[in-house]
């Protein structure tokens, strides 16, 4: 499997610059009409089986496609022999016939991106213009991903049909597209809206981790993870903040690693991300509830029918015997259930959101919360946050690679929120502030460090210096 991976990803080598703003073109291209010459013969055989036997599985199809894929190569061979044509050598063969499967079974041309561990990010801005973001900072621009932005659009459709868990469309009528694709990445895609189709891929590359392993990465130093580690245990309710790609939902499942494994927990997302699911020794006890889009048809409320909205899913979350309710990320009207299932509840429920610093979340929330109920008051809604919430944890980025540097992500501040302060705004504790170089160091205790004693905290790590960054820094998802 691995060595087909190789010939796979060799299909698709990315194109470095020159130095002249132009690309050279990648080693040994394929030729994507003999690609989609198999694709489309592969593709019409099958639908043809599909006829005959319904019930046919997907290892089957798959295993018959690969079949039907070199009886295809095989006569491409005879045919150019015949006529005294170049033949393809064994390893292009390979290539192509890896290419034609992904095109049939996976995202095509994008296929060797997303199997490529060291990816992170994949953009589209038409069909030529496509930019891979690697773990180590870097983006580099590699080769076309289709034969026009019209391909491009046929493949996405192609995509969304197939690999979609419900259904999903790209057409005029419903021009956005988000879905979740097998292996966990988020796919989002644009077209009528936009002059070109657009299209990005967010991968997620480490899923198994825990605070012991963001020290590793220089996310956090020790006195932080101690903190955080013990936050869990006294329950605490936490938003992680930070601005896109800034690695708060990896910091997320970290926390959620932290917690024991009898822990009945509830994850709510618009679209699996956190995938706490997926690793049922640390979390055999997990419901994993994700928000449905519905049809493109509508009721006589309005409502696309099928959908499932995160408001629905925190409520139902209340009546699932779980002990807490993890949100993985809050972007709209679901802010306010939330947070009356922080205030109400046993605690220790976290979520993520957009914010450019630690004190904007609060701001951020309580407009939330006022955009989802017409009734709350900005009176309430601060009121509500201050409440509902014992800590706020903010991730910085610091991009450094306009002056030949890397992209650094790491926790850099900590709130304790105290309830209401002065002008009806919540009051707060900086417990790690950005230290000389905007990596958290200890600031003051906390108001409520007997909390965090009494699940085995030691106060020691809030004294300056405990901590010691790591310099291992890392590339955050």
């Amino acid at each position: 499997m691995a060595a087909e991976q190789m010939d796979h990803a060799r299909a698709a080598v990315p194109a470095e610059p020159n130095g002249h703003g132009r690309l050279d073109a990648a080693p040994a291209p394929l030729d994507w009409k003999v690609v989609r010459r198999l694709h489309d013969a592969t593709a019409t055989a099958l639908a043809e089986e599909l006829k005959r036997r319904p019930s046919l599985g997907v290892a089957a199809q798959q295993e018959l496609a690969r079949t039907l894929i070199q009886d295809e190569i095989d006569q491409l061979v005879r045919e150019r022999m015949r006529s005294g044509q170049a033949v393809p050598s064994a390893e292009d063969e390979l290539a192509i016939a890896e290419a034609a499967f992904a095109a049939q079974f996976g995202l095509g041309r994008l296929q060797p991106y997303v199997d490529d561990p060291l990816v992170e990010n994949i953009e589209a801005h038409g069909f030529d213009n496509v930019w891979i973001g690697y773990a180590d900072g870097r983006d580099v621009r590699v080769e076309a991903v289709a034969d026009s932005d019209e391909d491009l659009v046929r493949q996405l459709q192609y995509i969304a049909a197939r690999l979609g868990r419900s259904e999903r469309t790209l057409t005029p009528a419903s021009p956005l597209l988000t879905m979740r694709l097998p292996d966990g990445s988020r796919l989002a895609a644009v077209i009528e809206t936009v002059p070109r189709p657009q299209l990005v891929i967010r991968r997620h590359r480490i899923r198994n981790v825990d605070l012991s392993d963001l020290i590793g990465l220089g996310a956090l130093d020790r006195a932080l993870a101690e903190f955080l580690r013990a936050a869990i245990r006294a329950r605490k309710n936490i938003v992680v903040t930070g601005g896109q790609g800034a690695g708060k939902t990896l910091l997320l499942r970290a926390l959620a690693n932290e917690l024991p494994v009898q822990e009945n927990l509830a994850t709510i997302e618009k679209h699996f991300e956190l995938l706490l699911h997926d690793l049922p020794e640390r979390h055999p006890r997990v419901v994993p509830f994700e928000a449905r889009e519905g049809t493109g048809e509508r009721g006589p409320d309005g409502r696309r029918l099928g959908e499932v909205t995160l408001t629905e899913l925190v409520e139902q979350a209340l009546v699932m015997n779980t002990s807490r309710v993890w949100l993985g990320e809050v972007r709209g009207e679901e802010a306010w259930p939330l947070i009356e299932v922080m205030e109400a509840g046993e605690g220790g429920s976290c979520c993520t959101l957009h914010a450019r610093s630690a004190h904007h979340a609060f701001e951020r929330l309580a407009n939330l919360c006022m955009r989802g109920r017409a009734s709350v008051t900005p009176e309430h809604a601060y009121r509500s946050c201050a409440g509902a919430i014992d800590l706020i944890v903010h991730i910085a980025t610091v991009d450094e690679r306009w002056i030949g540097g890397r992209r650094h992500r790491f926790v850099s501040q900590v709130l304790e929120c105290n309830g209401i302060g002065e002008a009806g705004r919540p009051a707060v504790t900086e417990v790690f502030a950005p230290g000389p170089d905007r990596r958290a160091v200890p600031e003051h205790d906390p108001v409520d460090l007997a909390d965090y004693e009494r699940v085995g905290f030691d106060p020691e790590w809030l004294s300056p210096g405990r901590g010691h960054w790591t310099s291992a820094l890392e590339t955050l998802r």
